[in-house]
């Protein structure tokens, strides 16, 4: 197995992350991180084994890196790793591979909506350019480890949600 705690690879491996629709208790997060790690166990890209690490964030967050530089991914390693990923979704009953989701906090808490509720709670105000959300799109693991990926939603790409600020 190549699997290896993810803060052991270096900054500049690539980074996914699977957002949760709902928390993750302790008990899912172990089910969990035990069935990743059987299901990419034998994680390959044209025959090399791959050298990644996982980690959850947040008791909401899944975080997949991989050290591209011991192995490049092909499209085919990374649609195994998906799928099985899918598979252990169905088998826990979770929701990781919908990217329709902004995550964001409420005081607190991390909650989700819908790309499009996101920007109707922009125009009535529940949530503003200084509202916390998580960019799932940082491809980076220096992003999750430096904490870009949360940050305001005005230094995000989330700020589009809020086109009628530009002109107050």
């Amino acid at each position: 197995m190549s699997m290896i705690p993810l803060t052991s690879l270096p900054p500049d491996s690539r980074l996914w992350i699977f957002p949760s629709s709902t928390p993750l208790t302790p008990e899912i997060r172990s089910a969990l991180g035990r069935s990743l790690e059987t299901a990419l166990e034998a994680w390959n890209a044209h025959g090399s084994p791959v050298q990644w690490g996982y980690e959850f964030a947040h008791d909401r967050f899944l975080l997949i890196a991989v050290n591209e530089a011991v192995t490049a991914l092909s499209g085919c390693s990374i649609d195994h790793a998906v799928r099985a990923l899918q598979v252990l979704e169905h088998k826990h009953g979770l929701v990781l591979t919908d990217s329709h989701r902004v995550f964001y906090r409420r005081g607190e808490d991390i909650t989700a909506a819908a790309r499009p509720d996101f920007s109707l709670l922009a125009e009535r105000g529940e949530v503003t350019l200084d509202t916390v959300v998580f960019d799932c799109t940082a491809s980076s693991l220096s992003a999750y480890l430096s904490g870009a990926w949360e940050s305001p939603a005005r230094r995000t790409w989330h700020a589009q949600a809020f086109p009628f600020e530009v002109a107050r």
